[in-house]
Parts: structure tokens; sequence; C-alpha cells
């Protein structure tokens, strides 16, 4: 197994504005590669993204990636996607919440904006690959076939938002970053030695649509606010809220309960209910979760055929944990080897066979070590 060729592609590089992407452009363009340099402009008005430190999706931003692509000295050019931005990330994300779910936006832009319309656009130009920031390595077999595995630097690795990544994209995908074991401050030193102004550049953190970092306050814009009750496991009113959109599995602050617990215990969400805008909270230990079953699910390769043993992945920046799954009826079945906590439908899990990506799916539903909801 070895890494993908590295003979001279036309290789169609995202720039968000951020020192990862520039780096990566620099990297590319440095091994030979015909590389040209394209900032995705996804807010029909860019200025209500947030400024600053965002490394996105700003005017800024698409500024400091024109003056990376000049000193790396490659074309560059800016797309608007921001159609398909709102529609395929944006409104999912408001539909997502809405309907009790908690989505993860960034995976969605991987899945439908950077791997799939930006993809889609390069290869009809003729670009043998799009490379981006991402901390992920492409690895190349002996049949030609490629794999998605985690970077060399687990502290970094970024290959559970490229979960959703089939075979084909995969083909067409390069992480310049993913198999160099080197610091992020390893990085920016880099990007000054090669005279990129965003050496010095915050990273990007939370949801880039959402201007000032609210999401309970976007939601509630976009939804309106409603109030419902906080009950417990029983059905007992705790308390009200605006919406249950404002809540996810797991919260513990926030909650607005007038008294606490008989065992004084803190309480966590445990349930989300659009249909009756309720939201259930309880003990800590009513989070754990045995097993899941998971929707839309997209391998890295093929599919896999029977039950197996993997780990799981269950969120940006969360650990693994060993699981079996098996593929039943077009939905993957998960199970737990020890229970997990703070499981919520929307989330993905992501399975891996040791550094390997297996593929993704959707959490639709899960069941739980107590008898509470599900």
């Amino acid at each position: 197994m070895t890494q993908t060729s590295q003979r001279p592609l036309r290789v169609l590089a995202a720039m968000s504005g951020g020192v990862d992407s520039a780096v990566a452009a620099a990297r590319a363009a440095e091994a030979g590669h015909d590389v040209t340099g394209v900032h995705l402009a996804l807010s029909a008005n860019p200025q209500s993204f947030r400024t600053g430190a965002r490394g996105c999706c700003t005017i800024e931003d698409s500024r400091d990636a024109r003056r990376a692509a000049d000193v790396i000295g490659i074309p560059f050019y800016v797309w608007d996607l921001a159609e398909r931005f709102r529609e395929d990330v944006v409104e999912d994300f408001i539909a997502e919440y809405e309907a009790g779910r908690t989505p993860n936006p960034c995976l969605r832009c991987n899945e439908k904006i950077k791997f799939a319309a930006l993809l889609d656009k390069a290869i009809a130009l003729g670009f043998d690959a799009v490379c981006t920031g991402h901390y992920a390595t492409v690895v190349e077999r002996a049949d030609g076939s490629r794999e998605l595995h985690r970077a060399s630097d687990m502290a970094k690795d970024q290959s559970y938002v490229l979960g959703v990544l089939d075979e084909r994209q995969l083909a067409h995908a390069m992480f310049p970053l993913g198999d160099t074991l080197t610091t992020k401050d390893e990085i920016r030193a880099e990007a000054e030695e090669r005279g990129l102004a965003v050496a010095k550049k915050p990273d990007s953190h939370d949801i880039c649509f959402i201007a000032d970092g609210d999401t309970q306050g976007f939601l509630a814009n976009r939804l309106g606010t409603a109030e419902g009750d906080i009950v417990d496991e029983g059905g007992t009113k705790l308390g009200t809220h605006d919406g249950a959109f404002g809540f996810t599995i797991g919260q513990r602050k926030g909650l607005r309960i007038g008294h606490p617990a008989a065992d004084g215990k803190p309480r966590y969400v445990l349930d989300i209910s659009p249909v009756n805008n309720t939201v259930t909270v309880g003990p800590v230990e009513a989070l754990d979760v045995t097993a899941l079953t998971a929707i839309k699910p997209r391998w890295c390769g093929a599919a896999p055929t029977g039950p197996g043993s993997y780990t799981a992945q269950l969120r940006a920046h969360g650990g693994e944990t060993e699981v079996s799954a098996e593929l039943v009826d077009g939905a993957l079945r998960v199970t737990f080897t020890e229970p997990v906590r703070g499981v919520a439908p929307g989330q993905a899990v992501v399975l891996y066979d040791g550094t390997r990506v297996v593929g993704s799916a959707t959490i639709a539903s899960t069941r739980r070590e107590t008898a509470s909801v599900a």
C-alpha cells in the first residue's frame, strides 16, 4: 500500500483564506503539480458571515486567499456557490434542528459542496484533483483503488468530517497536510517561511454561517420561538423553554430548571420531541447508549458485508470506541462494547478499521442502558 501517485496533476486547490489551505496549495505546487487556487463564496452577503478569525467565508477571507495564491504564484478565482450552500448546508441545518436532531454542518459541507459541487465542476473543467487543507490521508492500493486514512498526527486528524466521501471522490482528493507529523505551530512557521501573510491568522471555529456564534438565537430567528415544557423521565413538569430546537442531547447548561433534582445531582437533556415541543431531562446515567441505528450510509470504498468489528467516532473531536456493526436492510446497526454518552440523532457515526475510514452514516435512533426515552 502506497501513497497516491505524485505524477504531475492539474489540481484545483480550495483556499478558504486560512493557513492550512494556503500551505496545502503551496505544497501541491512545490510537488510539481499544475495548481489553480479557488475561493468558494458561500454567502450571498459575505458581511453576514463572521469576520476576523474565521478562515472561511468572509470578504476578508477571500482577500487573504487571493494574497496567498499570489505569493505561491498560482492562478486564483472566486466561485459563487452561495445558493448551493444555502440549500444543502444552511437549510439542512435548520430543518434538522427543527426535527429534533443535531446536525454537523461541516460534514455536510464536505459532502455537498467541497467534494460534490466543487469536485464535479473541477472535473468538468479538466482538473484531476481537488486539494484541501484537511488533515487526512488518501492511500492508493496495488489495484489502483483509494482508501481514506487518519492523518499521521492523530491530534490534528480530520478524517471524521471526510467520512462521507465515496471511492470516486477519493480518487480525485488530495490532502497534502495529512501525512506529515508537524504541529500547527510548525505549519504556521512553514507559512511564514513561504511568505504567506496568513501564517499568524487564528483558526476558524464554530459555524461559519452563524455570524455571532449564537446558534440558539440563529435558530429562533429562523424558526420562531414557541414555549414548551421541560419534564423529567416521569413526565413531571420542571420548567419551560422557548423552543426545543435550542437543545442538544447531553446538554447540561442553560436548562432553566427552577429547582434541583431530589438527589442534588445535575440533570441533562435526554430527549427532544419536536412533535409536542417537549424537552426531557434526567440523570447523566440515563445518557448511556448501548446501540444505535444509522441511515444513509456512505462508504469510502466497497460496503462491508456481514457483521464486523470496528472502532467508531461519534463527533469531530471525540475519541474512538469499540463496536460491532452490520448493514441490515440498508441501515447500519451499531452495538457498543461499552456504553457511551451524549449520542444524538442527526450526528454522524464514522467507522474505522485501524486507521482506515470504512464509512459513515447518520444516527437515526439510539438504545439506552436505562428504560428512558429512545
